[in-house]
């Protein structure tokens, strides 16, 4: 089984430029998770053929907002987690299906001088808590774009980005954390040495033609889940938006 995870930086956007269908035509995923649809509802589009399309819209207009293409039907479909205060920017959605939870998230991001930390570290508190309490009953596997290199390895300039937003010591010890909470990075698992490898470039500087990038963009797993494991992928060569395509193989 294929699953795909990527931030889009705008469905519209990246629908009109052809990369999306593209994308699908090559890979042929199973499950593909957006984040940063940046819609409201009905600006979708025609579901791709062979696929059941689950929407999750910010209430600000262009903002945020997450998806979920899917060849299968689900049990069961859960929009947003947790407190009321973290379900109007649409960063989450969860689908059950008969062997686990998938879920597809978009972490805020701490901006600027970290002037939304407080916010990020307790939407990481409540995620975790709801992770746990599904990893009860079935494993659970999130992806998404989760706004944080853990290690060093996971960016190109590491002392230059220590403490700024995506590398804050407060969010990587958040991941560091919920890895502890018995679930595994899927990349790391099989890839645990490589470098250079990156999932979001900025526009600014040439990031991505001088590949001076950040891995922010994941597949975890409960840990249990690993003997299904089969690869990780960065799909690294597909553009359309400032992210990549990361992917999971499982059986």
């Amino acid at each position: 089984m294929k699953l795909v995870s990527w931030n889009v930086n705008g469905f519209r956007a990246i629908t009109g430029k052809g990369d999306f269908q593209s994308f699908l035509e090559r890979e042929k995923p199973d499950v593909i998770c957006l984040q940063e649809t940046k819609m409201q509802e009905g600006q979708g589009g025609d579901c791709p053929d062979g696929y059941r399309a689950f929407w999750n819209y910010a209430e600000k207009k262009g903002y945020s907002g997450t998806g979920i293409l899917t060849k299968d039907e689900p049990l069961n479909v859960t929009y947003g987690f947790g407190s009321e205060e973290f379900n109007h920017e649409g960063r989450a959605i969860t689908l059950e299906y008969q062997d686990w939870y998938l879920i597809t998230e978009y972490v805020p991001n701490s901006k600027d001088e970290l002037r939304r930390i407080d916010f990020r570290c307790a939407w990481e508190d409540e995620f975790l808590r709801y992770i746990r309490r599904l990893d009860e009953s079935k494993p659970v596997i999130f992806c998404g774009d989760l706004n944080v290199a853990h290690e060093e390895i996971d960016l190109k300039n590491p002392k230059e980005n220590r403490g700024h937003a995506g590398f804050s010591d407060q969010e990587r010890e958040k991941f560091t954390e919920l890895l502890g909470s018995g679930f595994t990075d899927t990349f790391r698992y099989f890839y645990p040495d490589a470098a250079g490898r990156y999932s979001w470039w900025s526009y600014r500087a040439n990031g991505r033609e001088t590949n001076a990038g950040w891995r922010i963009d994941y597949f975890v797993t409960s840990d249990r889940l690993r003997p299904r494991l089969k690869d990780a992928v960065i799909y690294d060569d597909v553009t359309g938006s400032d992210h990549c395509p990361v992917g999971l193989i499982i059986e």
